[in-house]
Order: structure tokens, then sequence, then C-alpha cells
């Protein structure tokens, strides 16, 4: 039978509307949920910045030091606040107690800490880790939508989790902000901007952890090529976000490519720097997801990541991209980018990123999530 009532959803995150890239994840669904009928969306955060959609907030305060009280007060705060509303649905994105649905962002948080940091856990660690384990006991769970393959392969590894509760549920992005028709005419100014040539190609990375994200990787791989092919003389670096610029600088210096190399800084327009470029390179360490890449595809560019990125679940080897392997050498990232010297191969493989890119925007991504939360309602 059809519900007759709204279908009251409580969507837990710490920050809503602000930096970071499951806020970014919450806030563009959430707010696209927001509009759909038959459901009346509740937000439940400490912190937030309202959009334009009908969305009610409720604060969850948390005690900020010492610090490990961070993640359980924050619980024990939406804990409260879901008792006595009964909401029909808690959909989280944070750890907490409870709830019916719940987004896993990252991978669990003592491999996060024990692996991919190689630090030990310190009390914050493990209260954060121990909220992660309640809330993957809780009853009340009915799904668990890790975002990436990775994650998904991360969480099951730690976790016994019934095969059938878990789906993954990849981000999505604006297609209409980075639609191919605005191409050509952003292409050119920026190019003239940015003083490259026709003959250069622009290689861009973007992210605020120049090392997490290895940066140097790419570096290396741009002399590298040089050293191996002249045509390589083309190869210019785009590096847009926030980091040591000093200490990167320095190494594109030793490597004698540091006049092929432009620091942007943190740019909001970040769609104009696509259009600029010609390949995309985001080789990381570690990437739950990386929406950066899936903005890059839907922008027309061949992207060049690691198998530890989660966004390697949409890139097709040698067809929209390439994977290198879990730690790539500088000869295998120069390899990728001696391959794409080939102005219709890097534009074929554009065209394949971007058809694949339109099966994920926001738009979609919401009304999958908005079919789930009545299945799940209806179930009781």
């Amino acid at each position: 039978m059809p519900l007759k009532n709204p279908i009251r959803v409580a969507v837990v995150v710490p920050k809503y509307g602000l930096v970071g890239g499951a806020e970014a994840f919450v806030y563009e669904l959430t707010e696209r949920l927001a509009l759909k009928q038959g459901l009346e969306i509740h937000v439940i955060c400490n912190r937030w910045r309202p959009g334009a959609s009908q969305v009610r907030f409720h604060k969850a305060p948390k005690i900020p030091f010492p610090r490990w009280l961070r993640p359980l007060s924050f619980a024990y705060s939406v804990q409260r606040i879901i008792n006595p509303h009964k909401f029909d649905i808690v959909h989280s994105h944070e750890r907490i107690f409870e709830c019916d649905l719940m987004t896993f962002h990252g991978i669990p948080h003592k491999n996060w800490v024990k692996e991919a940091r190689a630090k030990r856990l310190t009390l914050f660690d493990r209260a954060t880790a121990y909220a992660e384990k309640r809330c993957i006991g809780n009853r009340r769970l009915k799904r668990i939508f890790p975002v990436s393959s990775l994650v998904k392969e991360e969480f099951q590894r730690i976790y016994e989790t019934d095969e059938s509760k878990i789906e993954i549920m990849h981000p999505g992005i604006s297609l209409k902000r980075f639609s191919l028709s605005n191409h050509e005419g952003a292409r050119h100014e920026m190019r003239k901007a940015l003083g490259l040539s026709p003959d250069d190609i622009a290689v861009l990375f973007v992210g605020m952890n120049f090392e997490i994200k290895r940066l140097g990787l790419i570096l290396k791989g741009i002399a590298r090529a040089k050293a191996i092919e002249s045509r390589a003389g083309a190869l210019r670096l785009l590096i847009a976000g926030k980091g040591d610029n000093g200490r990167y600088m320095k190494m594109a210096g030793s490597l004698g490519i540091e006049k092929r190399v432009t620091f942007l800084g943190v740019v909001n327009d970040v769609e104009r720097y696509f259009f600029a470029s010609d390949i995309f390179a985001m080789p990381s360490i570690f990437d739950t997801f990386g929406i950066v890449v899936l903005e890059a595809m839907a922008a027309g560019l061949p992207v060049i990541i690691s198998e530890t990125v989660g966004a390697k679940d949409i890139v097709s080897q040698g067809n929209s991209g390439f994977v290198l392997p879990k730690n790539p050498s500088e000869n295998d990232m120069a390899n990728a980018l001696l391959s794409l010297l080939d102005q219709d191969k890097r534009i074929d493989m554009g065209k394949r990123g971007n058809k694949a890119a339109l099966n994920h925007d926001w738009d979609a991504v919401a009304s999958r999530m908005a079919e789930i939360y009545r299945k799940t309602a209806a179930q009781g």
C-alpha cells in the first residue's frame, strides 16, 4: 500500500554544506532529496550552511575537548534527538550509535590509522572505532552504502556483514557544470591566460594534500617522459590546490622541469581549468573515491589514477584512462603520459570517459536514494 504521510527522514552528518568531500556528498544529495514528493528531510548536525531546499535542522552538540570525547558526544547528542522524534528513517553519514541506513565514506577507522596513515591509535581513534563498531552492529541497521568497491572490500575485510545489506553508492556531479558544450570557449580563454601554446599538452592535478595525492610521482613521471622522448617537451603541469608549494617546486627544479610547472593555488571555478587541460592525473596513495576524477571525465579528459583510488570503478583501463598499480613507479606514470601524447587518442579516451560520467549525475543518485527510502519505510 502507498504511504499516505510524508516519510520523515533524518540525515546525520557533523557539518552540512561546508567544506569537505563527504560534506559535499551529503549536501548535494540531501538538497535534491528535499525536493522529492513524499519526503520530509531533517538534518541532524553540529554546524550547517542552509541550501535552497526545505530542510529542517537539529543541532547536535559535541564536546570539543578532550578530543576523544568528540565522536562519542556527537553520537550521544544525535541519539537524544532521534529518540523523541521517532523518524521513519535515520540515514547516517557518520559513526553514531543507531541508524537504519549508513553511507560509508571511508574505510574502517582502525585500518585507516594503522595501515593508510601508519600511526598508532590514540584515545580519539579508539573512541571513533567504538562508535563505528556500535553503529555497524546495531539491530536497526538495514543497508550500508560504501562509496566505492575499494571501501566495500575494506569494510568486508573487517566486518562480517550480510552481502545483501551492502550496496555501492557512488557520488555524483553536476553534469551541467562540466558540460562539453561550454568547452571550446573556456578552453581558448584559459589557455591564453595560462600562457599555454597550441602544442602544449597540459596535465592537470587537483588536490589539497600533495603528498597523499602523489604529486611528486607526477613530477617524476613528466621528467622521465621528457628523458625518454623529445616530444614530451610539450608536457606542462598545472597544480590546483593547497600544499607545500616550495617543496614541490624545489623537486621540479632538481628534475629540470621547473619551467613546465604552474601552481594555481585553490581555485573555485575548477571546471575552466579542466577545459584548458588535456590530461588529468591523481595517482593517490589512498582515496575512497575522488569526485574530482569523475569531474575530469565529465569534462572530457582521459585520467591517470592508481588502483587505490575508489573512482577506478568508473575508469575503463586503456579505454577512458589508465589505472596504475597500487605502488606505481615513475616509469608507470611516464608510460601513461607518453601514450597520451597522441591527440586523437586523448580525444577518443576523453569522449569515452565523458560517456561513463553521464551515468553519475546527482539527480540520478538522488532518485535512486529516494526509492531506497520509500522501500525502507514500506518495510517498517
